[in-house]
């Protein structure tokens, strides 16, 4: 790759930018959504994070993310990071900017859906223990064995018993987890009243996110003050030295994330990985060879072939 070549640096710049434009796109949506409710926006409030230091933070880190990856790799470590909170603290966005540059087949996601009528029956952590990570895997849990003590209890979904026995297993059960080798780290989304009443409303209001909000989060509304005294229950009961909480102030979200991912790389001491240098080989060739083409019917329809035509169209504006 020359490049020196005025072209190829162009295709260097244009892949880079590429690049970035998810991060963008999902800032834009998050801002879109904001402009929803502007005329609910308290002027006295604290502002929020800078645009241009957040991605610059965020590309930084995540950048951290990669050589963190690559260590855990490298010494074959095996790592679980829990993210709970309330429904729309914003366990998902800091989730998704974790995992957004790094390798899913070493980090990965696991969010179960309400156990089944089998899995009811059998030991309560079963159905977690079998997505743990093996060697050299980052493991996050989007809401965990915590569920117990969280929406279980507060929505009836388990014995006052059952809950009880979670309460003296679970100290157990994550100390053979950490004896075994596991790196665990357990985060709280911690968001306030009004805020969580900000984003539902922000739901409400938007096609595009209604779908996340579903009846258990809005039967959550209605007893918040349940969910208040689960949390500190949890967080009393379960909060040990060799297991312990770390609250995120997740009412900024920018701040949120920062603040989760940079507290997590210093959970794990790393370092660089020493690499091989990669050549690309040059692409056998061979004088038979003839590649065929293509079909015409068998191309998806160039729509946007055109870079002045706009928008197709059969893509509607909204309202239109």
């Amino acid at each position: 790759m020359n490049i020196n070549d005025p072209a190829q640096l162009a295709r260097i710049k244009a892949e880079i930018v590429d690049s970035f434009d998810e991060e963008l796109e999902m800032q834009m949506e998050e801002d879109r959504l904001d402009d929803l409710f502007e005329e609910a926006t308290d002027p006295t409030a604290e502002p929020l994070l800078d645009r241009k230091v957040y991605f610059q933070e965020l590309f930084r880190l995540q950048h951290e993310l990669v050589r963190l990856q690559d260590w855990v790799q490298h010494k074959k470590l095996k790592v679980v990071v829990l993210f709970e909170g309330r429904d729309s603290a914003g366990k998902g966005g800091a989730i998704k900017r974790v995992t957004q540059r790094l390798n899913p087949r070493v980090c990965r996601v696991v969010a179960l859906p309400a156990p089944s009528e089998r899995e009811r029956h059998q030991w309560y952590f079963q159905r977690y223990v079998q997505h743990l990570p093996t060697a050299g895997e980052i493991v996050l849990f989007d809401r965990s064995w915590y569920n117990r003590a969280g929406v279980e209890r507060v929505m009836g979904f388990c014995t006052p018993d059952e809950l009880e026995e979670f309460f003296q297993s679970v100290p157990q059960f994550e100390n053979m987890l950490v004896r075994s080798g596991i790196i665990l780290i357990k985060y709280w989304f911690s968001i306030t009243d009004d805020e969580q009443a900000f984003r539902f409303n922000m739901r409400i209001r938007d096609p595009l996110k209604q779908w996340k909000l579903s009846p258990m989060d809005l039967e959550s509304r209605i007893h918040w003050e349940a969910y208040t005294k689960a949390k500190e229950d949890m967080l009393e009961r379960t909060h040990r030295p060799e297991t312990p909480w770390w609250v995120v102030d997740a009412v900024d979200k920018r701040k949120a994330r920062l603040n989760c991912i940079s507290h997590l790389l210093q959970q794990i001491p790393y370092e660089d990985v020493p690499k091989p240098s990669v050549q690309l080989p040059d692409r056998a060739r061979n004088a038979d060879y003839y590649r065929k083409p293509v079909p015409a019917d068998m191309y998806v329809p160039d729509v946007y072939g055109t870079p002045d035509a706009g928008a197709p169209r059969h893509v509607r504006k909204s309202g239109a």
